[in-house]
């Protein structure tokens, strides 16, 4: 699982990167997104848009966390919702095991808004222009929803882990279907939010208890069916072909989430079945098991930084009075990408630089001994298994 979580991370990083542009204007920074000026950058989207694979895998570790056995076939034991054992194979109070996963998911948070608090105190009483910074805190705090709704369907865990997914895919049917073809609210899109991430979570879940087989089958039917459902949502419904928000577009795929985003998100999930195996396989390796370990004892701090470390730069290279290419640029053409990819290596080290400062707030107080998992020799089979 660890593989499959580093390599979401490393879309959501590289894709937000490379998409979000800050366009200095008038002494002004807007965002903007070179998929607004050349479509045919659209599958940049599919490539580096994979949410449903942290979902998938969050379902999965939430399930095995509180037992795959009695979430699998039997009941959810005798006590409380808040405090009692969730069935007697899984031994894991629910209580202590919600309280320590939501601490671990929200202890990096505070240290991201405090710094923008000071941050956006500085900025105002500098004169910065209203317009600007909100452009930052947006960038800055709009992953956010990620978490809350992770957060959220970890809290639902005991009660959605047996759900099958087709309940909450056939959901989001009925609210597309009310939303888009009997002009329905707007608003009625949101209930998407939690449905359409349910369907991948549900389906790690259901993994996780050994429902999806050996996952091969599963994998090759939820590929060929997401691309299937998907290509004909996008060229017969006349959904959005990019999979993230395009500004200015009438209809955003992602906010809030379509029908059309789970369906490629379900393709998606069937590709990580898929690559279970090889990836497994892969984490025989020591250094790559090592280098994936690494990277998920700072997941989350990583996610949390980079848009930071992105506007770091940027803020940097306006020092300089003049715009620079890819930085500061309307990204209106193939050499503004080309200049984009040429800072990235500069966004890394700013990211490696956050990192060095916050990561002790993901890994707590007590955690010195957890880099332990990157010095030994070689991992066993078993080891690297669940390291995939």
């Amino acid at each position: 699982m660890d593989a499959l979580r580093a390599a979401a991370i490393l879309g959501v990083v590289l894709g937000h990167w490379l998409v979000t542009a800050l366009v200095s204007e008038g002494g002004a920074l807007h965002a903007e997104s070179p998929l607004a000026y050349r479509p045919w950058l659209t599958p940049l989207s599919w490539m580096f848009q994979t949410l449903a694979v942290f979902f998938l895998v969050g379902g999965y570790v939430a399930a095995r966390g509180l037992g795959t056995g009695s979430l699998g076939t039997g009941s959810l034991g005798t006590g409380s919702l808040g405090t009692g054992s969730l069935g007697a194979g899984a031994g894991r109070p629910y209580g202590p095991w919600l309280r320590a996963r939501l601490v671990r998911l929200f202890r990096p948070v505070g240290a991201v808004l405090a710094l923008w608090a000071v941050a956006t105190v500085g900025l105002l009483a500098s004169g910065t222009d209203l317009g600007t910074v909100r452009t930052l805190l947006k960038l800055v705090l709009s992953p956010l929803w990620f978490l809350l709704v992770l957060a959220a369907l970890t809290a639902l865990t005991p009660l959605v882990a047996r759900l099958h997914p087709l309940w909450p895919l056939a959901v989001v049917v009925h609210v597309d279907l009310v939303r888009f073809g009997f002009d329905g609210p707007e608003w009625l899109g949101w209930i998407n939010v939690l449905a359409g991430w349910l369907v991948p979570y549900c389906l790690g879940a259901a993994w996780a208890r050994g429902r999806l087989g050996t996952g091969r089958r599963a994998g090759v039917v939820l590929l060929v069916g997401g691309v299937v459902a998907t290509v004909l949502l996008v060229a017969r419904c006349g959904y959005p072909a990019s999979m993230v928000g395009v500004p200015g577009a009438a209809v955003s795929n992602l906010n809030p989430p379509t029908l059309a985003v789970v369906t490629f998100g379900l393709a998606q999930c069937g590709l990580a079945l898929l690559l279970h195996g090889p990836l497994g396989r892969a984490m025989r390796r020591p250094v790559l098991w090592a280098g994936v370990a690494l990277a998920n004892l700072s997941a989350l701090t990583v996610f949390l930084w980079h848009q930071t470390a992105l506007l770091a730069v940027t803020a940097v290279g306006l020092l300089g009075g003049t715009a620079l290419p890819g930085l500061h640029t309307v990204p209106d053409g193939p050499g503004w990408v080309l200049a984009r990819l040429a800072w990235f290596p500069l966004f890394g080290l700013a990211l490696a630089v956050c990192w060095a400062a916050f990561h002790g707030f993901e890994r707590g107080r007590g955690s010195r001994g957890t880099t332990t998992v990157v010095r030994v020799h070689r991992p066993t089979r078993v080891q690297a298994k669940g390291r995939v």
